[in-house]
């Protein structure tokens, strides 16, 4: 009997293990992804979160815990974000870890909670044009209308609120918005009007309040090719790195052999499409479409006729365009790219033209005087001195009769009549210089 009572004991032990471990490896298998939002929001950045987003749905993540802070960054990268977060099922955690201000602010918004640490700020999210001033009336009140559906698409914000962090004419004074300023919450404004859904001294606090501490905590970070690519996509880098091509390029091109401003500017361009190829704005086709260009633009230099060259050239700018994030931007930043080139050329004819080979094929550097013995046709000094009749008034060109031959002559100084004794006092070339005398003809 006793011997059926440990059995029992054991089968019951038994079943419980096997009930209980299930549970347990769910449990264990439940994943937060930790993922980072810091420095500038652009497209670079939104090929990282694209792939991490896209890992944490393979593994069937619980929870994705976007810990912000950032200064904000571009309106068409910060959408293309907020797509991405608005697109997953899995609940989303904005923990703002100091500052989500402009572009932050935004993605923040679309986040399903908000966590902020006791010294974070979120707003001051007016739109501003690349040169840095604000931007059109369009332009503004598409971002002020993106703000408020992006306080209404979660918690249901308040708008208002998104709308004076965007627009600095929205009157908040209770919070120091209006009259020119833009809103900025603390951590416990937020959390007062529903911006915030607590305030959390550190990440483990935030597990806590979100009840995720007993998950396991998947932090992703950027690869080395990812942190490039948000390097090189910037747009304020973007017309450096081309400017650094068009430069290297054309030193090259004016260099006997091929050395280092050659590798430099080919440089330039492969980081330019590496990182544009990783952040997912430029394809192998835009980069066939380069190689075909410079193909184009070499064979010039071989065919000619000029054509194969501008072709070259059409394809390469339209390859550098489409790799683009935007298309304005970077026309603009080719312009620049081309106004640093012209100046490298001006520069290198005006003081370097002479120590480089190919510039001397392509740009005549000499000059012909007659203080070095060069005249453009047969110089007739025999003809100093001699005596003639002015056939024409001298205005002061004309033509003298010396014995039976006509010549074009001017005058040395002013008007001389017709039939008038003139003495040939200097011959250049082909100018014939005259001055009148009282003195006879020679017969």
């Amino acid at each position: 009997m006793r011997r059926w009572r440990i059995l029992s004991y054991l089968l019951v032990i038994w079943m419980t293990f096997l009930l209980a471990f299930p549970l347990t490896s769910a449990y264990a298998s439940s994943k937060v992804y930790h993922i980072p939002i810091h420095n500038e929001v652009e497209r670079g950045l939104h090929a990282f979160l694209e792939r991490a987003f896209k890992e944490a749905e393979e593994n069937y993540a619980e929870a994705i815990i976007l810990d912000i802070h950032t200064p904000g960054g571009f309106v068409n990268a910060a959408g293309d974000i907020a797509m991405l977060m608005d697109a997953t099922d899995i609940r989303t955690i904005a923990y703002i870890n100091k500052d989500a201000h402009s572009a932050g602010a935004f993605l923040a918004l679309h986040a399903d909670e908000i966590y902020m640490v006791p010294s974070g700020t979120i707003g001051a999210a007016a739109v501003i044009d690349s040169a840095g001033n604000a931007a059109d009336l369009k332009a503004h009140s598409a971002w002020v209308a993106q703000m408020e559906a992006a306080a209404e698409s979660k918690e249901k914000r308040d708008p208002k609120y998104a709308r004076a962090m965007a627009d600095a004419s929205e009157d908040l004074p209770e919070f120091r918005a209006g009259k020119g300023k833009l809103l900025t919450l603390s951590a416990s404004e937020a959390e007062e009007v529903g911006y915030s859904n607590g305030t959390v001294s550190n990440f483990q606090e935030l597990l806590q309040a979100t009840q995720l501490n007993g998950s396991d905590i998947v932090p992703v970070e950027p690869t080395f090719a990812e942190k490039l690519a948000r390097f090189i996509t910037n747009p304020i880098i973007v017309p450096i790195l081309l400017s650094i091509a068009s430069l290297g390029l054309i030193v090259e091109l004016y260099s006997p052999g091929f050395g280092v401003p050659g590798i430099m500017g080919l440089s330039a361009l492969g980081l330019f499409f590496f990182g544009h190829m990783v952040a997912g704005l430029a394809g192998y086709e835009t980069l066939l479409l380069f190689i075909v260009g410079l193909a184009l633009v070499i064979a010039e230099f071989f065919v000619p006729g000029g054509i194969v060259g501008i072709l070259g050239g059409v394809l390469i700018l339209l390859s550098l365009i489409l790799a683009g994030a935007n298309m304005m931007q970077m026309i603009i930043a080719i312009f620049i790219a081309l106004v640093v080139a012209i100046i490298g050329m001006v520069i290198l004819m005006k003081f370097f033209g002479k120590k480089l080979h190919v510039l001397n094929k392509l740009v005549l550097m000499d000059a012909t005087t007659t203080d070095e013995g060069y005249v453009s046709n047969v110089n007739r000094t025999e003809l100093l001195g001699k005596v003639g009749t002015t056939i024409t008034p001298l205005r002061p060109a004309g033509t003298m009769l010396l014995g039976n031959e006509r010549i074009d002559v001017v005058s040395e100084g002013g008007y001389v009549d017709a039939e008038k004794h003139v003495e040939i006092i200097k011959v250049e070339g082909s100018r014939i210089v005259v001055r009148q005398t009282e003195k006879e003809m020679e017969e």
